[in-house]
């Protein structure tokens, strides 16, 4: 078992707890070594990269360990292509959070930066989990860091972002974990096994009734992190809101989580569904890119313009991704995550 993974996982969970025991008054110790936690996680991540097999299909570094037995749960990581660089990407701009937070966060300095190692360790098991179940636990421990730093270290409207932020991203998450629950039974009923691991999942039959509703389910919950046109609303109140860290982490790793599970999960999982419904999210896409760019083109905020525009760059990504063709797939990764076409070329040969 490879063991670089979780290393690179709970690194920053393990500096969060030490950062817990930092008093409250020593200010810069706690952000020092909140930035040399983060820094040696990004030196963790290179570690991946340095193992990654590039043209390699499947999933590359995996461990595995039951978590649940009984109910198929597995502590189950792996990485791919689509997920090295954005793994990559967390790791890089987390140590810039901190250096941009420096001298402009003074009020619960310790509670800032154990806020932003659990965040990105959360980010990380988003991108590293390969069980369905662990995968929407990371997706939902992303939550309510985001939640704190917006609400506690935000402007004047900081509460009113907070919460709609989690709003819209709580209701799209749980039809999810419905739809996570139904895929995982569905499987159970033609196989007789219960399992969450998603290479297992991929070839779960199921009706294409089923497929629609689970199909929604699932991309609900990634259109709304993404946000796609019409379910971007709370996006340019979060980015304005949040401290600079924040509006960092926001427009730099969580919004591509959403166009990372479209491609992770809802592609391979519903390909009926997918092509059927593939218009109507082109359609949200191409609304995205146009009223985002146009809206961003007279803002005189410059945290409302980088939201803006965010909405109308992410709609190219998911524009891409169902177009459902290789070229633009290929376009769409390279896009969000900046990886060359060999390793996108694998990972989408995998699912």
């Amino acid at each position: 078992m490879n063991s670089i993974l979780s290393i690179t996982l709970w690194l920053p969970i393990a500096a969060a707890v030490i950062v817990a025991f930092f008093p409250k008054t020593a200010a810069n110790a706690i952000k020092g070594f909140g930035l040399l936690a983060a820094l040696a996680t990004f030196v963790a991540s290179l570690g991946i990269l340095n193992g990654f097999q590039e043209g390699v299909a499947g999933f590359q570094l995996t461990e595995s360990l039951s978590w649940i037995p009984q109910w198929g749960i597995h502590y189950a990581l792996g990485v791919d292509g689509i997920s090295l660089w954005l793994i990559l990407l967390t790791t890089l701009l987390t140590p810039v959070v901190f250096l941009s937070s420096w001298n402009s966060i003074h009020k619960h300095p310790k509670e800032y930066v154990i806020a932003f190692l659990i965040m990105e360790a959360a980010m990380i098991g988003v991108f590293v989990a390969t069980d369905l179940l662990l995968f929407y636990v990371f997706f939902e421990l992303t939550l309510l860091p985001m939640y704190l730093v917006i609400g506690v270290w935000g402007g004047a409207n900081r509460i009113y972002a907070a919460i709609k932020f989690f709003l819209f991203t709580i209701a799209g998450s749980l039809l999810m974990l419905l739809g996570i629950i139904y895929l995982a039974f569905a499987h159970l009923h033609d196989t007789g096994i219960i399992t969450f691991t998603i290479t297992e999942l991929y070839g779960t039959l199921l009706t294409p009734h089923a497929q629609t509703l689970l199909f929604f389910a699932f991309a609900l919950a990634f259109a709304i992190k993404v946000p796609l046109f019409p379910l971007h609303t709370w996006l340019p109140d979060a980015h304005v809101e949040a401290p600079t860290g924040g509006s960092i982490i926001l427009a730099g790793v969580m919004l591509k989580m959403g166009t990372y599970g479209f491609l992770r999960f809802v592609l391979p999982f519903f390909p009926d569904a997918t092509a059927k419904y593939a218009g109507l999210l082109i359609a949200l896409a191409v609304i995205g890119i146009v009223y985002g760019a146009l809206v961003a083109w007279v803002q005189p905020d410059m945290k409302k313009l980088v939201a803006y525009s965010s909405v109308s760059h992410l709609g190219f990504c998911v524009l891409g991704i169902f177009a459902l063709n290789q070229t633009s797939i290929e376009g769409s990764i390279c896009r969000w995550s900046t990886t060359d076409s060999r390793p996108a070329r694998s990972s989408s040969a995998s699912a």
